[in-house]
C-alpha cells in the first residue's frame, strides 16, 4: 500500500477544506525553515459553524484514510483551530484572526502554493 508523502497529505487536507468552502487556502512548504513539520495548510472560515464544518471534515476523512492527528487545539472557541498531523499542521482561522496573527508573513520565506476551486479564476 502506498504511504502518502507529507505533500500529498497537505494537498488532501487542502482539498477537503475546499470541499467545505474554506477560503484563501494555502500550503506552505516549511521543511527547509523548521524541523517541527514539513507543511502548513492555512485556510479561513466565515463563522464558527463554517470553521467547525471544515475541521470536522478534515478529521473525519483523514481518520478514514488512517491518518490521525497527534494534537488538536482551539476547537472549543473556533477562532483558530490547529490540527497537528506531525508532518502537516493545519491552521483554520476566522478571517480577522488570521489577519491579526499573519502566519503567512511570519513564514514569508516558505514556498507557497495556493489551492483554489477549479471554477475560480
Amino acid at each position: 500500500m502506498h504511504e502518502p508523502s507529507s505533500h500529498e497529505i497537505a494537498q488532501r487536507i487542502a482539498n477537503l477544506a475546499l470541499s467545505k468552502k474554506a477560503t484563501d487556502i494555502k500550503i506552505l512548504d516549511v521543511k527547509e525553515l523548521t524541523s517541527v513539520t514539513d507543511f502548513f495548510v492555512i485556510c479561513s472560515g466565515d463563522s464558527d459553524l463554517h470553521i467547525k464544518a471544515i475541521v470536522d471534515e478534515v478529521l473525519e476523512k483523514m481518520k478514514a484514510d488512517r491518518i490521525l492527528p497527534w494534537h488538536k487545539e482551539g476547537y472549543e472557541n473556533l477562532q483558530w483551530v490547529l490540527v497537528d498531523f506531525v508532518d502537516v499542521v493545519v491552521h483554520i482561522f476566522r478571517r480577522e484572526v488570521r489577519e491579526f496573527y499573519g502566519l503567512e508573513t511570519l513564514w514569508g520565506d516558505a514556498k507557497t502554493e495556493e489551492v483554489k476551486d477549479s471554477d475560480e479564476s
